[in-house]
């Protein structure tokens, strides 16, 4: 073997894999069709550029996936044969520890905010309605 094959070599002996069975496969999808929609979406980059799905990657690869509101910038360490439980598919790639500050940071911005808007029961029950009612039509000062 020469040194780059065994660089690039994994545990798995697969030098590369399509992205959206990569995705799929370390649980950042859970189904393939929406690891490919979220590709043509344009939500995943690799190595700076905009991948289609059947674009293949590789150990050493960088990655920058967007879920909601969050950014993962990873790299990635190997190519798994099936999909994998959440404790062996978090092996599979590395986050970069700015990434992870980012993450953190805006959930707890986002569950700050969640904190302080109202909670209410859902709808209006029949007789809340009819009190909503009633307090803007003597809000406006008309009589009932």
């Amino acid at each position: 073997m020469t040194r780059k094959t065994q660089q690039i070599s994994t545990t798995t002996g697969v030098t590369s894999m399509r992205l959206d069975k990569w995705l799929w496969c370390v649980r950042f999808f859970k189904t393939r069709a929406l690891a490919a929609a979220a590709i043509k979406g344009g939500k995943i980059q690799v190595n700076q550029d905009k991948p289609k799905p059947a674009k293949n990657v590789s150990p050493g690869d960088a990655l920058q996936i967007r879920r909601g509101p969050f950014t993962y910038a990873i790299e990635v360490i190997d190519l798994p044969r099936a999909r994998l439980g959440a404790a062996e598919a978090a092996k599979a790639y590395i986050e970069t520890p700015a990434s992870q500050a980012e993450r953190e940071r805006l959930a707890a911005e986002l569950k700050a905010s969640a904190q302080s808007m109202p909670v209410t029961d859902g709808r209006p029950s029949k007789r809340q309605r009819r009190q909503i009612v009633k307090f803007r039509t003597n809000w406006n000062g008309a009589d009932t």
